[in-house]
């Protein structure tokens, strides 16, 4: 048969490569000055666009979608052309992908100091930049499918499996969670509300974990790593159970990150079921890389690509078992809102996605430019800083989160909580958060060392744009006899495998929704809940804006320490006009949930202007400009309509009267602070928030009142 002759596309894997470099510093800049933030709140420079809630979720962002995804491209795009043996179906859709993903991450770095965020983790960007990355998707998908079609290879590799199922899955979780009612072109509200929006959000946000950190890295290992290791896959059948098991068993674990909260009992056990469940498809594919090394060891000494890769197996393996035993309710009790799930995700994300992309880096970046590695010793040195990076970080934060919850949970003898006082335990671990940031400098001088070897590395070979290749056409007739023959011819019908990852995925999304958003009663009602007024409605968004989720919860878990400490434990019914949800992952500060009457609005108003002022050690930074700036009225009413839409009952009409609703309790609480002798104008923001931080709990207050008066015999 006469092989037909053709080329690699190999210009869209350099911008890919050059775009993963450049973001990937900045991320790490980026989260380094954040680490830094949180024991030096000087480092928030007093800016409205450098506090450490808005480049939390910049930090989060360019990580995952620059850094890892820009890799992720790079690595797809080089390791799919050669396994199907055809260049990528469309060069102008390759194009149209890269330059449309570099336009969605500067708009990411644009929007998200400037405050414009959904306020949903890892799904912050609004509604405009949601539609163009689904766009975007759909080129990807369209360019990677089409390459299938007309590939020149009958069998498909596992790589490419797992491509798929990243195709596919990801489209879905990004669209469900970002169904939104916009109200301008940078706000909106998540279409969904409370416990029903925490459902959707982890649903999505643990598989954003999955399908777009894991899958397609398992891809990359089983292309990159038997290549760098000139070794084949140890086996073939235990791919497929890995392959299989993992996508089906993963969309169901996302509510264990809502263990103890609100979310029906039901959800939560399934998450901790599934979770469990994990383990053997995760440490299934773990050791079917490592065992491919299997004769290779001497080989792993001597090449640095291998240490990246075999790290990153093993970081992988680590991750996959810490996050099952982290779903067990005994270890989250212990381990949720500290900072022991601050080292978990970035043993995964320094761990498994940078060492794995700095290994596949290193072996593409020389065969592209054909010439050898600039320099091995500086490859080795950026491993060990790397590596000792990750133990600096991971160590102290592990340690951290430990020393919080034991804090958190003392009660002396007497039967009174020890540290009653929530700024104790964050002074505590100050000195551990200064390790964090040694760790996080660390990975990032590694992270430089491999910059500048890349580049000279590529200054010392000559590109090849096109590299050229030859293979037969693909036979119209063909016959399966091999090992594993079911799945062979599976691999040969592309469009029904497909179809079947997707309706592996779908069934525990499926499962777990419809419960939630169809049977009334598992989200039961609160007759003193309503929904909130004009001005908490802008105070609420300011606190979205500002990104103080990122440090503080709404989520009394029912342990004593926290009634103790916070008051009664939340209920769902307190959450059904909350769009989005605000419970946060993390406890920096205390829980505000019940936050009503605790402090007067002159603290609230002082706290905000000068935090270290008000509460001695206190690293929370200062908002100078919420002092200064004033609400936008005229959005009142537009704000009020698009909640209606979304199911909060607000009367027909009463968007015309809202602001005079609103003007009158700013008047009170104005008034309020002028009689401790503080000036300020009633349309400014610092009353807004004052207005939506003294409605915490409030309901709730009131439903307690109204219970004991029926209790109260005439």
């Amino acid at each position: 048969m006469e092989l037909e002759k053709f080329s690699y596309d190999n210009k869209v894997v350099k911008a890919f490569i050059i775009a993963t470099v450049t973001f990937g510093l900045v991320g790490m800049s980026v989260g380094l000055l954040a680490a830094i933030q949180l024991f030096y709140p000087i480092f928030n420079f007093d800016l409205q666009y450098t506090t450490f809630g808005r480049i939390r979720p910049l930090h989060t962002n360019a990580i995952i979608f620059a850094f890892v995804g820009n890799a992720m491209f790079a690595g797809v795009y080089y390791s799919t052309q050669r396994l199907l043996k055809a260049r990528m179906f469309s060069d102008a859709l390759s194009w149209i992908h890269f330059w449309g993903w570099q336009l969605i991450i500067l708009a990411a770095a644009i929007t998200l100091p400037l405050g414009f965020t959904s306020g949903k983790e890892y799904a912050e960007l609004e509604w405009p930049i949601d539609i163009a990355i689904t766009l975007i998707w759909v080129v990807f998908a369209w360019n990677m499918i089409g390459t299938i079609l007309t590939r020149r290879e009958r069998h498909m590799y596992v790589a490419i499996w797992f491509y798929i199922a990243t195709l596919v899955t990801v489209a879905v979780l990004h669209i469900v969670n970002s169904f939104e009612i916009p109200v301008t072109l940078f706000k909106s509200y998540s279409w969904y509300a409370g416990v029903q929006d925490a459902l959707v959000q982890w649903w999505y946000g643990h598989n954003a974990v999955a399908f777009f950190l894991t899958t397609p890295f398992l891809g990359l290992m089983y292309y990159f790593l038997p290549k760098a290791a000139n070794r084949p896959v140890y086996s073939y059948r235990l791919s497929i159970i890995h392959f299989w098991s993992l996508i089906f068993i993963y969309i169901w674990a996302g509510p264990h990150h809502l263990l103890y909260t609100s979310l029906p009992d039901w959800a939560q056990s399934l998450g901790v079921v599934f979770s469990i469940m994990l383990i053997a498809p995760s440490w299934g594919g773990m050791l079917n890389g490592l065992m491919t090394l299997r004769g290779a060891w001497d080989k792993v000494r001597e090449e640095p690509v291998l240490k990246f890769m075999v790290v990153a197996v093993t970081a992988y393996g680590m991750a996959t078992l810490e996050g099952p035993l982290l779903s067990l309710k005994n270890v989250n009790a212990i381990a949720h809102f500290t900072d022991w799930i601050i080292a978990h995700v970035h043993v995964g994300g320094l761990g498994w996605n940078g060492f794995l992309i700095f290994g596949i880096l290193y072996w593409m970046v020389p065969r592209m430019w054909a010439t050898k590695l600039y320099s091995t010793q500086l490859a080795n040195i950026h491993f060990w800083l790397g590596t000792l990076g990750i133990i600096f970080y991971a160590l102290p934060m592990y340690v951290s989160g430990v020393v919080q919850s034991l804090m958190w949970k003392e009660f002396s003898p007497e039967g009174f909580l020890v540290y009653k006082n929530f700024l104790e335990t964050t002074v505590q671990v100050l000195p551990l958060h200064m390790l964090r940031a040694i760790g996080g400098g660390l990975y990032l001088i590694g992270a430089i060392l491999m910059t500048y070897n890349l580049i000279k590395t590529a200054y010392a070979g000559s590109f090849i744009a096109n590299e050229q290749a030859e293979a037969a056409p693909l036979a119209k007739a063909y016959s399966v006899t091999s090992g594993g023959w079911h799945h062979r011819l599976l691999e040969h019908k592309p469009i029904l495998f497909t179809v079947l990852a997707l309706v592996a995925i779908l069934i525990g999304g499926i499962m777990e929704m419809v419960p939630t958003f169809l049977i009334k009663s598992n989200i039961p009602t609160i007759s003193s809940v309503k929904p909130y007024t004009s001005l908490e409605l802008h105070g609420r968004d300011i606190y979205i804006r500002e990104g103080c989720v990122n440090c503080h919860s709404q989520m009394i878990r029912p342990f004593r320490s926290e009634t103790e400490r916070y008051g009664e434990y939340s209920k769902a019914g307190e959450y059904v006009y909350d769009h989005p949800f605000l419970w946060g992952s993390k406890r920096t500060g205390p829980d505000l949930h019940r936050l009503n009457g605790k402090y007067s609005n002159t603290w609230h108003y002082n706290h905000m202007l000068a935090p270290d002022a008000v509460s001695t050690g206190s690293i929370m930074p200062a908002y100078p400009w919420l002092f200064e700036q004033s609400i936008d009225k005229s959005l009142t009413s537009g704000k009020i309509r698009a909640l209606r839409t979304v199911g909060v009952p607000y009367e027909d009409g009463y968007e015309s009267q809202a602001n005079d609703d609103l003007d009158k309790q700013a008047a009170e609480i104005v008034a309020s602070l002028k009689a401790d002798e503080i000036e300020v104008m009633p349309e400014t923001e610092i009353v807004a928030l004052i207005a939506y931080l003294q409605r915490l709990g409030k309901d709730i207050k009131a439903e307690k009142v109204a219970s004991s008066e029926l209790k109260t015999p005439n």
